[in-house]
Order: structure tokens, then C-alpha cells, then sequence
């Protein structure tokens, strides 16, 4: 009975570590700009090394370049939501947020439930801009 608990405790252990570990690296390598995409719940996700202004005309630029035009901008000192309707007027948001001096974080929905592929293409051609 004692060794059972023993080898609880142990694993319960491990697996709080692991876990952390992999939330600190994961973070990191965000913060670096690592461009790495996390598509969660319909929407893209992800984190590059660069100012918040050069994001924004990095946004603005990728979304012509598709073909959308931007229908609605929304913007203060942190943040700035584009809305844009490209062909089939299917809608397109794209969130821009200053994480840092140097780091921005882009968020992108492709209407209402996400489209994960367009979603990554609408990053790549932002990224063009970076």
C-alpha cells in the first residue's frame, strides 16, 4: 500500500513538471517569434518579434494582397481589429495586439466557425509584410 502511494506521488509529480516545462518552452519560443500557429476554437493564433505599427501595416497589406477589402478597422494604443470581406463576402478578422516593444500578437478568424487553411494563409501573406 505504501509503495502505490509512493509511485502516486512520484507520477503526480513528473507530470506537474513536464507540464510546466512544456508551457515555459512553448511561451518562449512565442515570445521569440518563433511563428509557430496554434488554431484553437476556430481561431489562429500566434506571436511574432515585431513592433506593434509595423504589425498593423502588416495586416493591412496581407489582406489586399488576398483580395479582401477591410470594411471596418477598430484601433487604440494596444490593439487593433480589422474586419474584411474578401470573395463569397465571407468575413475575415484579423486582431493585432502589442504584447511589447518588439513583439506583436496576430489573431485571425475566417467567419463565424474558422477555417483553419485560409486562416494560415492570410498569416503567410501577412508575414510577407513583416
Amino acid at each position: 500500500m505504501k509503495q502505490k502511494s509512493l509511485i502516486l506521488v512520484a507520477s503526480v509529480l513528473v507530470a506537474i513538471f513536464c507540464s510546466g516545462c512544456a508551457a515555459v518552452v512553448v511561451g518562449a519560443a512565442a515570445a521569440a517569434g518563433a511563428g509557430t500557429y496554434a488554431y484553437v476554437n476556430g481561431q489562429l493564433k500566434t506571436s511574432e518579434a515585431v513592433s506593434y505599427e509595423k504589425a498593423q501595416k502588416a495586416a493591412s497589406a496581407g489582406l489586399s494582397d488576398l483580395g479582401y477589402s477591410i470594411t471596418a478597422t477598430e484601433n487604440d494604443a494596444i490593439k487593433t481589429k480589422y474586419t474584411a470581406r474578401g470573395s463569397g463576402d465571407k468575413k475575415v478578422t484579423v486582431t493585432v495586439e502589442k504584447i511589447s516593444g518588439t513583439v506583436s500578437e496576430f489573431r485571425i478568424r475566417v467567419g463565424t466557425f474558422g477555417d483553419k487553411a485560409l486562416s494560415a494563409a492570410i498569416m503567410d501573406a501577412i508575414k510577407k509584410h513583416l
